[in-house]
This record gives C-alpha cells, sequence and structure tokens, in this order.
C-alpha cells in the first residue's frame, strides 16, 4: 500500500471518529482498531502485532478526542461529574487490567470478543425501554459502588480491546442507571477519558523492544497512526457534540445501535464468510 493512501485512509477515518465521538459518547475505537488492523496486516505486519498496536494507538486518539468532547457536552450541563469520577477511577484500573490481558492474547480470540461485545451493547440498546430514561440519578438512587463496579468492567473492555468503554457506559447508564440519552452520552465521554489513560500507560509499558513493530513505534503505540487520526478527530468532536444535542434521544440510541451491528459483523468476520463486499 502505498504511504498517501495509506495516510489519507486515516485521515479520513479520523475525521469520522471526531463525529462520532462527539456524536455518541464514545471513544471510537469501534472504528478506529478495525481500520488500523486492516492498514497494518495489508502492509506485512504481522496479525497479533496488528491487533495490539491498532487497540494501543485507538486508545492513544480517544484520550484528546474523549477529552475535546467531554469539554463541550460539560459546557451543556450534560456530564453528570460524581458517576463520571467513580466509574473513572475504576475505569483507569480496569484498563490496566484489560491492556495487560490483550499483550498475551492470540489475535482471533480478541477480534471475536471485540466484534462480540460491540454487538451486545448494540442489542441491549435496540431491547431497552425509552420510557424508563429518567435520570433516577437526581433522586440518588444509585449507590457508588455500582458505578464503581460498572466502571471496572467498562475500563477492561477498553484496555482489553483498544475502545474508550462507551459501547459498554452509554448502554449501562441509559439502561441499568436510568440516565437520558443526552446525560449517558456526555457522562460517557468524561469517563473514557480515565479509562484511555490507564489503557495507553500499560500498552506503552507491555509493548516495549517487542520484535516486529512497525517503525515509529512506541511501545504499541504507532505515532504515524496517532498524529493523523488525532490531528483530524479532534476539532470533528466538537461537531458530533452540537449534533448530537439536536437528534431525540431515541433516535440517537437507534443510530448508535445500527452503527455498532456493522462493526460487530465486520470485525467478527461474518461479511467475509458469506463474501459480501462490505
Amino acid at each position: 500500500m502505498e504511504f498517501l493512501v495509506y495516510i489519507t485512509i486515516l485521515i479520513i477515518t479520523g475525521l469520522f471518529v471526531g463525529f462520532l465521538s462527539g456524536l455518541f459518547g464514545v471513544g471510537g475505537g469501534f472504528i478506529m482498531v478495525p481500520v488500523q488492523f486492516f492498514l497494518l496486516t495489508s502492509m506485512g505486519v504481522d496479525p497479533t502485532i496488528a491487533i495490539r498496536v491498532a487497540f494501543g494507538t485507538s486508545l492513544a486518539v480517544i484520550l484528546p478526542t474523549a477529552l475535546s468532547g467531554a469539554i463541550g457536552h460539560s459546557r451543556k450541563g450534560y456530564v453528570m461529574h460524581r458517576p463520571a469520577l467513580f466509574m473513572g477511577i475504576a475505569g483507569f484500573t480496569g484498563a490496566v487490567t484489560g491492556a495487560i490481558i490483550s499483550s498475551h492474547a492470540p489475535e482471533t480470540i480478541l477480534r471475536f470478543l471485540f466484534g462480540f461485545l460491540a454487538l451486545g451493547a448494540a442489542l441491549w440498546m435496540l431491547a431497552s425501554n425509552p420510557s424508563s430514561d429518567k435520570l433516577k440519578t437526581e433522586k440518588n438512587e444509585i449507590k457508588f459502588y455500582s458505578y464503581i463496579f460498572w466502571g471496572f468492567l467498562a475500563g477492561i473492555s477498553s484496555g482489553l480491546l483498544g475502545i474508550g468503554g462507551g459501547i459498554l457506559i452509554v448502554p449501562i447508564l441509559i439502561i441499568l442507571m436510568g440516565f437520558g440519552a443526552h446525560k449517558a452520552v456526555g457522562t460517557s465521554s468524561a469517563v473514557i477519558i480515565f479509562t484511555a489513560v490507564g489503557g495507553i500507560l500499560t500498552y506503552i509499558f507491555t509493548g516495549m523492544n517487542t520484535p516486529g513493530l512497525p517503525q515509529y513505534s512506541v511501545g504499541y503505540i504507532n505515532m504515524v497512526q496517532f498524529l493523523a487520526l488525532s490531528i483530524t478527530s479532534i476539532p470533528t468532536a466538537q461537531l458530533g457534540v452540537k449534533a448530537s444535542h439536536k437528534i431525540p434521544e431515541k433516535e440517537l440510541k437507534y443510530i448508535y445501535a445500527a452503527l455498532m451491528i456493522y462493526i460487530a459483523l465486520k470485525m467478527i468476520g461474518v461479511f467475509q464468510w458469506l463474501n459480501l463486499p462490505l
């Protein structure tokens, strides 16, 4: 693959990821991971190394993008700070744990887990009852240990699969915690900051001196991909924030679920098995 084509694909992906991050309160890893993985393998990088670099670099891009999105949501009053803090601290610990596991797991298992998690989150969102979207947290019905428990699980998925954790956090906040979709998206953006930091540090440490890494990599984080993705994703995150507040909550959930189903099937390999050019 020519370098210009490689960079162009990354730039376009970054623009798309930034917008989706602000729109849905997710880190965008579910887009960046498969794109980076397929680009690296097409350039001859070993699939096991490629998937880990995709995870680590994805988290590195997610951090500034999540910061941008969280600031925008906070200004509009859609970040619940107490839940974000509890979930964030637990998520940091979980992300470190997940990244350590990922650094020693086979590529095929990681791809399947990534797709399975995305599909499960999407179906969970579709099955939820929109009428239950009352903000229970305003009535102090949610205990802090619930935030810690779910934050830790979201953190594990973040570190294990190179995602911010939003594909779990958003459904959890809406379905189990009773958040409205807009506040779930805003709070998720803040939690992702913590999970991304935990995963980044671990992927750098576990990937140091690993043979077969692509050029310009620091551990499992590739600086070329990081720069191309982050430079374009940060500004478009604010566009996503603005768009999210103009879309009704019910429609926002359906769009989110549809996108997740596509990515899940792509990573699991369903389209390839069916010989579909998707």
